[in-house]
């Protein structure tokens, strides 16, 4: 089991959380996007898209870029990877993330407008967090089915030999949709790791509630498993003849080790 798939996972995380969860507190935090609502919720939901869709072409090769415990508990419930794999999958995302979350702290510290308690880090909510004052049994079932419609894209675009360039667009593009819906309801998690890292350091309510916007979306990426097996069981065809197995060297092309997951 090779390191470097741990240490992609844990950098790109640290990456997505740097980047896209900045842009959300300079949207929503700092008041970048100035009085408008939509455009921090555009800019956002891009800003996740687009280095989600960067990462799956840059370290896609050597991890399938995960870089969310859901994704990974997705394939893990598919029957596409190990428990030992989806472990130390699962212990470098949330490293990834804390550290995104702390060094993004640091560098909006360094600003005399920023407070942990006004200003933020893009911490998810429901109640007096959420734009909209969801409750919480609203937001997981926000947050179950967002992550479902996530990691079921993700399982059924990575199962198709023939899709793998246009792998990166697909995903990053759902994760941009995903968002869109999901800022205004919850902040979107669909990923533990990103969620984590920042209520670790904003504390207080988001840090009381982010037990939610870890338990739902694995919750959601197991369903995604569920979904993805019966969408791909093939029915046996009634042909009357007898069955032909195929050549050892066709089989399992569609799991080829390296090839893009996300």
């Amino acid at each position: 089991m090779s390191a470097r798939k741990f240490v992609a996972e844990a950098i790109g995380t640290f990456f997505l959380v740097f980047f896209a969860v900045g842009v959300a507190t300079l949207s929503f935090g700092f008041g970048a996007t100035g009085s408008s609502v939509s455009a921090g919720v555009v800019a956002t939901a891009l800003a996740f898209g687009i280095v989600l869709l960067a990462l799956a072409y840059a370290i896609g090769p050597l991890s399938g870029c995960h870089v969310n415990p859901a994704v990974t508990m997705g394939f893990l419930a598919s029957g596409r990877m190990s428990l030992g794999e989806a472990v130390g999958y699962w212990i470098a995302q949330f490293t990834g993330g804390i550290a995104g979350a702390l060094v993004l702290w640091g560098v909006f510290s360094g600003s005399p407008d920023y407070t942990r308690s006004k200003t933020g880090l893009g911490a998810d909510g429901w109640g007096p967090l959420s734009m909209v004052h969801l409750n919480a049994g609203a937001a997981c079932a926000v947050e179950v089915i967002l992550t479902l419609l996530f990691v079921s894209v993700i399982l059924l675009v990575t199962s198709k030999i023939d899709s793998v360039a246009v792998n990166g667009l697909v995903i990053g593009l759902t994760l941009t949709v995903v968002h869109l819906v999901g800022i205004p309801l919850t902040g979107t998690s669909v990923n533990p790791a990103r969620s984590l890292g920042p209520a670790l350091v904003v504390g207080g309510t988001a840090l009381n509630q982010v037990w939610l916007f870890i338990v739902a979306p694995l919750v959601g990426g197991a369903l995604a498993a569920g979904l993805f097996r019966f969408l791909t069981t093939e029915e046996p065809a009634d042909t009357g003849a007898d069955s032909v197995e195929l050549p050892s060297e066709v089989v399992g092309l569609g799991e080829k080790e390296g090839a893009s997951t996300t």
